[in-house]
Order: C-alpha cells, then structure tokens, then sequence
C-alpha cells in the first residue's frame, strides 16, 4: 500500500484543486481477440453462405468453458441475465401462485421474472450492515406456499450462504443464486454459483465478463436440472430425452454463436480480472485504516468479495455534513461514485401498483392466491445499508496510483468535515 498523497487541505467544492484530474482508466475489456473471434466468426458464415445461428460450436464450447471455470458441472447460455433467472426458475417447475423469496436489494431483471412466472415474490431484508440477504431474514417469511429462495450477491460480495442451504433443507425449498454481479467471488472457498441448486450470470457488457451487449449463463451441478432448464429456455425442445416433439412451454431465450465466440475469449481473461478486483479490493481496504468516519462496507466472513463495487460505510455521527453533501464533496474530489445504491425492488412503482398482466393485478389479485394481496415490506435493515453507504466505482484496469488518489481523496474530505 502505498502512502497517500500530501495535498491542499482546501476542498475542491470550496474552490481548492482536486486530488483527481486525470480520467479514470477504462476497463478495456474488449481487445483485437474479441475482434478476430467475431470476424471468424462473419468469414465462416460468408464463406458457407449460411448466417450463423446458435447451440453451434462456439456456444458448445462457451458453455464448457464456462463450467470449467466453475470447477464442473453444467452451463447453458442464454440472451440475457434476466433470462437466465427466468430460465432457472422455470427449470425448477414451480406451481403457478407458489411463493419465491427474493432479494432486497437487486437489478429488476432479479425479480421480474418471478411474477412472469406466475409466481409470488415476497422479499426478504437485508442482513445489518448489508446489502445481501441471511438466513435470519429469510425465515420469518417464509409460508407454507414458498417453493424457492433467490439470493443476489451484490457488488461481489457474497452471501452467508451456509445458513441459507440449512433453512433450504429444513423447508424444502429450492435455492437459486443471482452472481450477475459476482463472477468468481467465493464463500469459504467455493465459487457463488456452486452452492445452490442453481446459480445465474449476467455476462453483457458491463459485468465481469461479456458475451457481447447482453448475454446470460444458467449454471448448475444437478444434470437432471440441467437439461430442464435448457428446455425451458429454447422453447421446451426436447434434448436428452426420447420424445420426438417439444416436451414443454417455454420461450426463446438462447444465446447465439456470435456472443459465444466473443465469451470464449473473455472467459479466459475472467481469472486474471476477478484477481485484480480482488487484490484491487483488498489495497483499498487497507489504505481505509487510515479513515475514521469511513471504512469498507462489512462482508460475510470467510469470503472473498469480487468488489464489482467497493462498498463504503460512513459513520454520520462522526462527521459535521450531511452523507449527500459529503459525497458531493468527493465526486468534486475526483472520486466516481454514487450516493445511493436504492435498487429496493418492493418500493418500484411495478411492483407496488402490480403491473405485470395488464391492469389485473395477477397474481396478487388472484381470487386463488391466498397470501397477502397487498404486501407491505418494511425492510428496516435494507433502507439503513443504503441510507449509511456510498459506492465506490472501481475496474480492474485501476493501479497503485488510484488507490492512493482514492485514499487521498477520501482522508482529505474526511478532515474537512470530522467533527
């Protein structure tokens, strides 16, 4: 780690100069391989005089190399994250109006594909000091109508997820993890994705790794789930069994060849990215020791956060400025950050004017749903992890020097406003 620099103590948005001039490095993460792989890719297809399709070559080999980056098992692209999650779950064959807990905190591509599956989303809150979900929250809402269980681990950090397998087995319920945002974190060792009956990535252009502007990844270690949401996810066709017409609904949710050719060059720069996070991460967190009112988020322990975010905790009652002002403070500073994280999908005008079907309120206003109609989730712990954090937008592509510019920067305002 190294020192952080000596600047003037005057703040930038009191007219002092900013500790950060220099742009930010961009992450780069499409390159002259990519490229090659994509024309090969439109030379194959000029030269056959066929367009390229998909479930070709490419996707075959994506998808093996994709489950060997897990360490086994099975994967199946798909055009989107939240395709893959509605994959997932449609794998599972859960009852229409069945319960299926979710996250506090996620993308609306996390959550939207529960009620397109005519089922239920009840969300579990966060766990203190968290954006992430525990076991503890979970269980108080569960009902004898939850099938499943969604966990997101979000900005790579990932959730106590031996808890949760526990209170799985007890109720019997399914678990499906959404790592859209947390490619390679681990937990106690074990990649996210693995610990699940399923887990579900999000690979376009802005994750960890990409398949091109949007694709998706189903994962599992189950084959017999495997091959059910394959189906699910190309139409219900019939792979791996011995009937010669589609064997289920579903709709067209595949990936395509020229995706896959540009995935099988960015999985194998995945390792060296998800180890740059992490040592990204962790410089970060030590240059913190040096901070009193803020400090790196609180994560799981026995963990290794990914930091697709880096998630910073300010302890208001040490400093003399309101949390907005503090980090306006910082962004003048130089820092790319954002304030509020309030991706809270039970406060979304979709969800609470239950805007799925048309205007019928389905399912909640089914006459045979017999949970609450009119769900009203507190979620006291969620709201107080956004209200007393900010984000830190980090990339792999950052060195030394940016860490210290990120140190400087955050101890000058620190100072200004401690009480």
């Amino acid at each position: 780690m190294g020192k952080y620099l000596i600047v003037e103590s005057k703040l930038a948005i009191d007219g002092g100069s900013p500790v950060r001039t220099n742009p930010w490095p961009t992450r780069a993460l499409i390159g002259e391989e990519e490229k090659a792989a994509a024309v090969k890719v439109f030379d194959e297809a000029i030269s056959s005089g066929n367009a390229f399709g998909y479930n070709g070559p490419n996707e075959q080999q994506y998808e093996k190399d994709f489950a060997d980056f897990m360490g086994g098992g099975f994967a199946d692209g798909v055009n989107s994250g939240t395709n893959a999650l509605y994959c997932a779950l449609g794998g599972l064959r859960i009852d229409v109006l069945s319960e299926i807990i979710v996250p506090p905190i996620t993308d609306a591509g996390g959550v939207m594909p529960v009620p397109m599956l005519n089922c239920v989303p009840v969300f579990a809150d966060a766990a203190p000091r968290s954006f992430n979900t525990s076991a503890e929250q979970i269980e108080p809402v569960i009902t004898p109508r939850t099938k499943a269980i969604v966990v997101a681990h979000i900005g790579g950090e990932p959730v106590d997820m031996d808890p949760v397998m526990r209170l799985a087995e007890k109720f019997g319920l399914y678990v499906v993890e959404d790592c859209a945002q947390s490619h390679g974190a681990l937990y106690k060792g074990r990649k996210v994705g693995t610990i699940g009956d399923a887990g579900v990535f999000s690979t376009m252009n802005g994750k960890l790794h990409c398949t091109g502007g949007q694709g998706g990844v189903v994962y599992t270690r189950n084959e017999e789930l495997y091959w059910q949401m394959r189906r699910f996810a190309d139409r219900g066709k019939n792979f791996n069994v011995d009937i010669s017409q589609n064997v289920m609904a579903g709709i067209n949710c595949n990936l395509n060849e020229l995706s896959a050719a540009i995935g099988c060059v960015q999985i194998k720069k995945l390792p060296v990215i998800v180890e740059k996070r992490m040592k990204l991460g962790e410089s970060i967190k030590r240059g913190f020791t040096q901070c009193k009112a803020v400090s790196m988020g609180w994560h799981t322990p026995e963990s290794q956060c990914v930091y697709w975010f880096v998630r910073c905790r300010i302890n208001s009652e040490m400093i003399k400025v309101s949390k907005q002002k503090f980090c306006e403070a910082l962004t003048r500073e130089g820092l790319d950050i954002v304030e509020s994280y309030r991706h809270i999908q039970c406060f979304a005008p979709w969800f609470k004017d239950k805007k799925v079907f048309g205007n019928s309120g389905f399912p909640w206003d089914c006459s045979d749903y017999k949970g609450d109609k009119n769900p009203d989730f507190k979620m006291t712990n969620v709201i107080e992890a956004v209200n007393e954090h900010f984000i830190l937008l980090i990339n792999e592509s950052y060195e030394q020097q940016e860490v210290d510019d990120i140190t400087a920067a955050i101890k000058k305002v620190e100072n200004a406003y401690l009480k």
